[in-house]
Formats: C-alpha cells, sequence, structure tokens
C-alpha cells in the first residue's frame, strides 16, 4: 500500500512518523508535503473556490455540529485533510447525499473514494409481460 500509516503498540494512529495532533497543528503546504503525488500536486497549484470553501465549513463546524447536520458536499475530488477528522460529511453520489464520517486512516484519500457511485444489480426472474427472450422461460 502507498499510504504510510500505522497504529503504534499503545493504538495511537500515526502517518508517516506524525501523529494526529502534530498533523492538526501543521499550516496546509506542511500537510500537503506528506501527501500521496497528486493530491499534492492538486494543493500546490492551489485549492478551487468551492474547495477553499469547504475548507472553511469544515473549519467553523464542530464535530458534534457536524455529526447531527453533515456539511453536503459535491466535491469528490477533495482530499481528506487531518483538519476533517472526526467531522462528518454529506458526499454527493450523483443520486443521493451519503454520510461519510472521517476517520484518521482517510488522511490522504479523497472525500468521494468513501461514498460509492455505483450499485450491485440484483435482477429478478423473468415473467409474464417482461421481454421477448424470456417468454421461453420457465415460470415455474
Amino acid at each position: 500500500m502507498s499510504q504510510e500509516y500505522r497504529t503504534g503498540r499503545e493504538g495511537e494512529f500515526t502517518y508517516r512518523g506524525y501523529t494526529l495532533e502534530e498533523l492538526q497543528e501543521m499550516e496546509l503546504d506542511e500537510v500537503a508535503e506528506l501527501l500521496p503525488a497528486r493530491k499534492r500536486r492538486s494543493i500546490e497549484r492551489g485549492l478551487s473556490v468551492e474547495q477553499r470553501k469547504l475548507l472553511e465549513e469544515a473549519r467553523e463546524k464542530g464535530e458534534e455540529e457536524s455529526a447531527n447536520n453533515p456539511i453536503r458536499t459535491h466535491l469528490r475530488d477533495m482530499p481528506v485533510l487531518p483538519e476533517f477528522v472526526g467531522k462528518t460529511f454529506a458526499v454527493y453520489s450523483g443520486q443521493e447525499f451519503g454520510r461519510v464520517r472521517v476517520e484518521p486512516e482517510m488522511i490522504g484519500h479523497y472525500l468521494g473514494e468513501f461514498q460509492l457511485t455505483r450499485t450491485s444489480v440484483e435482477h429478478g426472474q423473468a415473467g409474464i409481460g417482461a421481454t421477448r427472450s424470456s417468454k421461453f422461460v420457465p415460470l415455474k
């Protein structure tokens, strides 16, 4: 796995040698240096207006407030930052908003990775009035 995170003997979370508290105290540029290349590049090139707005909203809301009233977003390409840990987001899947509670292990991924856009289809049996090819399928 390209991501380096592990829990120590005491069960303490670390990401590339830094604890969660140390990561949360860092500036955005310092955190970007630790992220994988694609996420680092998107931050270095500058976050979009929508992404900056989402970041500000996440900084303003507390953990309990976001749990009751999640932060709604269409930004599936927003990298998960240490400031998001403990907060709940409602990420749009193209059809509905699904709740995503950010855990420390999610740092360095995108928000959209945790809200699937496709569901598995379970077809029922063919019956009367289905299609022409199904009229030869026995009904019993």
